[in-house]
């Protein structure tokens, strides 16, 4: 098992990230990621930029617990996680979620339990450019919602 977690300002790349999930992985029949945007809309607000803030060691530290967690759930190979922090404009990539699994059941929910603790417990402080300015954005209710279910 190998999992990759990093925070960095940089982009990275896809391809790159799922070649890492099956190099040399022949166990795993199941592969899924995910990748998060930067979009132009939310909250009734249009959005001009995204920036992103964290607190490195607490950051990292509730990255690898996450997948720890999803780790107990389910049977998994191989987690990436790539999130970025920074000033990203829109159409940018923000997060990469990575799960590779023998079955894709696994692989699906895994991917799905890791974005959504993600959202909701990593230490990430949002900042959203509008016409009207910056401001700080908080979680939504709809994310903690469905965070909530996982924890059940």
């Amino acid at each position: 098992m190998t999992d990759l977690i990093k925070v960095q300002h940089d982009d990275f790349n896809v391809a790159e990230q799922y070649q890492q999930l099956i190099q040399n992985n022949q166990q795993d029949g199941a592969v899924v990621f995910f990748v998060g945007l930067v979009r132009d809309f939310n909250q009734q607000q249009s959005i001009k930029s995204l920036t992103l803030e964290h607190y490195p060691a607490m950051t990292e530290k509730v990255l690898n617990l996450i997948v720890e967690q999803a780790r107990e759930k389910w049977p998994l190979g191989r987690i990436s996680v790539v999130h970025r922090v920074g000033t990203m404009q829109l159409g940018e990539q923000i997060v990469f979620v990575g799960v590779t699994s023998q079955h894709r059941q696994a692989a699906f929910e895994a991917g799905q339990f890791i974005m959504d603790i993600l959202k909701t417990q990593a230490p990430f402080w949002k900042k959203e450019q509008t016409e009207q300015g910056s401001h700080w954005v908080d979680a939504k209710e709809s994310d903690q919602t469905q965070a909530q279910t996982w924890l059940k």
